[in-house]
């Protein structure tokens, strides 16, 4: 995040004036957390027995879904606290962690396919948890789209936030897809009932990569919710809409 910008009066908040940091350290801390994460993985722990070093892409694939699922629950808690709370930094924070949300979704997207193409013997493959995890894409992308194309302000943040929440409702299905239907991907090795059943050196990784992408998120989500207060003060200043 570069640059400086000057956040003035917004409705609702009081007035305060911030200017953004040139070199935003949190951002560039969670990205070499996650650099490390990945060094770790590829060069320092096991090679599973039988998918071979395309296993390794699990320690990408399962915590930017893990981020994906945390910043669409964060969308709807938010939009639900906006509804009752009418509160307009609930709906840029509800804004921010959708659009960070829609990228690791697609990091998700990415690597599932990626990871599925020597293991499974093909790209693609219209499995329940797949299907649902485009959908999921699909629904929060035009999430964005949706306030994108709305004008009015509080028009805007009231449709967004019953749509971040409604979307939600798939995250359950998703994680429990493999229990529901028949289906090519594996049942939770770490979230589940009983004990995680990875080895040792394996679950040490994937819990770090769990905590650096969760770290980036928060990083992402910092950076991206300042755009929207400068936005927003910007637009308040002209007398519009943000």
């Amino acid at each position: 995040m570069t640059g400086s910008v000057a956040v003035g009066d917004t409705p609702g908040s009081r007035t305060r004036t911030g200017i953004a940091p040139v070199v935003d350290w949190f951002l560039v801390a969670a990205s070499a957390a996650v650099v490390g994460t990945l060094v770790r993985a590829v060069a320092f722990t096991p090679v599973e027995m039988r998918q071979g070093p395309a296993q390794k892409i699990f320690y990408i694939h399962a915590p930017a879904a893990w981020v994906a699922f945390l910043a669409f629950g964060l969308v709807a808690i938010s939009g639900l606290l906006y509804l009752w709370l009418r509160d307009p930094r609930l709906d840029r924070f509800a804004e921010s962690s959708a659009e960070v949300g829609v990228v690791f979704t697609t990091v998700v997207l990415i690597t599932g396919p990626m990871w599925g193409r020597p293991v499974w013997g093909t790209w693609w493959t219209w499995d329940a948890r797949l299907t649902l995890t485009l959908f999921l894409w699909f629904v929060y992308a035009g999430y964005l789209v949706l306030r994108g194309a709305i004008d009015n302000q509080e028009q805007r943040a009231r449709y967004s936030a019953v749509l971040g929440a409604l979307g939600a409702l798939l995250i359950p299905f998703i994680h429990l897809s493999v229990y529901l239907f028949r289906t090519l991907h594996p049942q939770p090795i770490v979230m589940k009932p009983g004990a995680p059943s990875l080895p040792g050196e394996m679950l040490v990784t994937l819990l770090i990569a769990f905590a650096s992408f969760t770290l980036l998120y928060v990083a992402l989500l910092r950076a991206r919710y300042r755009l929207a207060e400068a936005r927003g003060a910007l637009a308040y200043q002209e007398g519009g809409d943000a």
